[in-house]
């Protein structure tokens, strides 16, 4: 992963698992160290994530259809 991609993912953005979407719903990242992000899911809770390993997607929750 470069970079400027993980850069993306700070605290206070929402997420969600694209592969875990129904089971996890949608997450607020909490903390961002290198490639590993700490995301509290409305469904289970935190969830540490190894950005390498997993690619989330970043949402806007405001955004309207």
């Amino acid at each position: 992963m470069n970079e400027n991609y993980s850069s993306l993912f700070t605290p206070g953005v929402f997420v969600i698992n694209p592969d875990m979407k129904n089971e996890w719903g949608i997450g607020q990242i909490q903390s961002s160290i290198n490639n590993f992000i700490t995301v509290n899911f409305e469904n289970v809770g935190k969830k540490t994530i190894n950005l390498s390993k997993i690619n989330l997607e970043i949402i806007n929750i405001n955004a309207t259809s």
